[in-house]
């Protein structure tokens, strides 16, 4: 073999992992045109749909509570405000128990007992929204009924100002039922998240800090979150996205009025619940004020996630300065 015959292989195979390295980069870019051509597509899709009941209703659609398809008048505010409420509600209930879930997993449990739990906590995941709603509706609305209700009634209800927005109607399905099955259904994303990000704590800080007296609140309030915040946030938000456009676990459970809710414990509506349970048998008006209002969802959403990605943003560019 001449000397020559080297160099000369060796740049066919450089030519060669630069065509494959271009074929690639237009794969991957294709693909991210796609995804990005089809979110358009869905939104501007629904828009379309929903621009009879726009051109109708006009502002009103967005900013009223009546909701009658008999005479025609939309007014979205009410499934507008369930979706946010019953959003909130799992938030407030889910973020720290998952945190502690997920804590209690990589620095507390033994050993033998990490595994097991935290690939049941993941199977959850994996159950359907729908089991959630049978599950909320045959047996968590019995007992919040017989028992939390009237607790409720008896020390929050009584409290000035916020008292008569807890205070209950009688029946365990409303909102506040609707956050917490949601809170039961996004802990184990969270958790999950959570957990996988704690495990990439480097151990040789959490032993300085351990060998300097630190507890184990401090190691976790101080060291962990510190080091994996902006995953911690982003797997919150992710949470958040799934509470915000979940449908079966909710439609069981909200109880369905278009009403205004004078309490957090009245029944209620979110959009994507009144969606799934109104858009089979709808007429065309009523059908395109349907549309609008997955229109409406998609925005919050976009919006709820954007916001989310500039916080992360922000925080890693304090964390780089």
């Amino acid at each position: 073999m001449s000397v020559t015959a080297l160099p000369n292989r060796k740049s066919n195979r450089d030519e060669l992992d630069a065509k494959h390295d271009k074929y690639f980069k237009w794969v991957l870019t294709g693909v991210v045109i796609f995804v990005l051509i089809a979110l358009a597509g869905a939104a501007l899709t629904m828009l379309w749909g929903g621009r009879f009941a726009l051109m109708s209703s006009g502002v009103d659609f967005f900013t009223t509570t009546e909701w009658n398809p008999v005479s025609n008048k939309y007014g979205a505010l009410v499934p507008i405000f369930g979706t946010i409420v019953t959003a909130i509600v799992a938030m407030i209930i889910a973020v720290p128990i998952s945190f502690g879930i997920a804590f209690f997993l990589t620095e507390v449990a033994p050993r033998w007992m990490r595994t097991p739990v935290g690939s049941a906590i993941e199977l959850l995941a994996g159950i359907p929204s729908i089991i959630y709603g049978m599950w909320g509706l045959f047996v968590f609305v019995p007992i919040i009924t017989e028992y939390g209700l009237p607790l409720t009634d008896a020390t929050i209800g009584k409290l000035p100002f916020i008292g008569k927005y807890l205070t209950s109607v009688g029946i365990g399905i409303g909102l506040f039922t609707a956050g917490v099955v949601l809170a039961i259904m996004i802990i184990p994303f969270i958790t999950s998240t959570m957990r996988e990000v704690f495990l990439t704590v480097p151990t040789r800080l959490k032993e300085s800090a351990y060998a300097l007296g630190a507890t184990k609140w401090e190691v976790s309030w101080d060291i962990v979150l510190p080091y994996t915040r902006s995953a911690v946030i982003g797997g919150i938000f992710l949470g958040l996205g799934r509470a915000l456009g979940e449908t079966m676990a909710v439609a069981y459970v909200v109880g369905n009025s278009v009403d205004w809710p004078d309490s957090l414990m009245a029944p209620g509506t979110t959009i994507a619940a009144l969606i799934a349970n109104d858009f089979g048998e709808a007429s065309d008006e009523y059908r395109s004020a349907l549309l609008l209002l997955g229109f409406v969802l998609f925005v919050v959403t976009f919006v709820v996630l954007a916001l989310a990605r500039l916080m992360l943003m922000r925080l890693a560019r304090k964390e780089g300065n």
